[in-house]
């Protein structure tokens, strides 16, 4: 069993690898039981496009997102008999107006579910380089006050789009100074964080424990420990994902993914699926850490 709600392809974005019936093969061999495609939303200003989307135009990117709605529809007939396919989205904020362009956007496409993050501060790209990273911290003041604009506008997202999973919910701290002081330790911004937490918690989402921190250099998955620590306290709902990048990262890090469950008690995991009709539904997983999918896969660490 277990899953992913996070899955990109080189066929529809530029920083991964390889293509979509790829990875929806690669986990189908890796025995999920439900995958969830969730393609990067078209970014809407010629501005925003990263360096290896300089031969693009940003509707470029709307006709890539419609293909991959298309395929994306394609796989799941397909492969009906052997995996349940979700067809979702992961989201942007780089201003106000991106909020409303993907509220028509879901509509547009019917998608099945968001994973609700947010790659940018002030407009300008967070994850895609240390130095870019740093740009926005100079830009901002300070560590601290870039860490409070990620959180404000992160609740605005939370409240315009309330999506079904929140990705990365600490992803401010990919490129945060191994040897700099956490501004997650100041009150003032773990309130804010916590704020977050409580108000995702109160529409029903789904915190993803996101695997992929580990290849970023993390010391734990996304969020890490102190927040998922609260989540689970707070009584929030988990899932696993993946975040991957191509059919070579279907499941990775999953052996420590395995582990991190353990370490944090965490021992009950939720998930969506889709009825017949096609309605989305959240599934429970109970004792979750001794389904026979991680020892499957070699994933349980000695």
């Amino acid at each position: 069993m277990p899953f992913t709600f996070h899955a990109h392809s080189g066929q529809f974005c530029r920083h991964a690898t390889g293509s979509l019936e790829g990875v929806v093969r690669a986990a189908i061999a890796k025995k999920l039981l439900v995958l969830g495609l969730s393609e990067h939303v078209p970014r809407s200003r010629a501005q925003d496009l990263y360096p290896e989307e300089a031969d693009l135009s940003a509707s470029d990117l709307h006709a890539a997102f419609g293909a991959y709605v298309e395929e994306a529809r394609r796989l799941r007939a397909v492969y009906s008999g052997q995996i349940d396919i979700l067809i979702g989205a992961e989201t942007e904020y780089i201003t106000h107006s991106t909020l409303d362009e993907l509220k028509q956007l879901r509509k547009q496409y019917d998608l099945d579910f968001f994973v609700g993050s947010l790659h940018h501060v002030n407009g300008m790209p967070m994850d895609f380089s240390p130095e870019l990273y740093e740009n926005i911290v100079e830009h901002c003041g300070s560590r601290s006050e870039m860490f409070r604009r990620y959180f404000d506008e992160q609740l605005e997202l939370l409240q315009a789009l309330q999506p079904e999973i929140v990705g990365h919910f600490d992803l401010i701290r990919i490129f945060h100074p191994q040897d700099a002081a956490d501004p997650l330790l100041q009150d003032e911004i773990r309130q804010l964080a916590l704020r977050n937490i409580d108000y995702a918690i109160s529409y029903g989402a789904i915190f993803e424990v996101n695997s992929r921190a580990w290849k970023k250099g993390l010391r734990d998955a996304y969020p890490q420990r102190d927040l998922l620590q609260e989540i689970l306290q707070r009584g929030g709902r988990i899932t696993v994902c993946d975040d991957s990048h191509g059919e070579q990262d279907v499941c990775m890090h999953y052996d420590r993914l395995h582990s991190y469950l353990l370490e944090m008690g965490v021992d009950c995991l939720h998930y969506l699926r889709r009825t017949p009709e096609g309605a989305v539904q959240v599934h429970v997983l109970d004792s979750a850490v001794t389904h026979d999918f991680w020892s499957a896969n070699d994933f349980v660490q000695s």
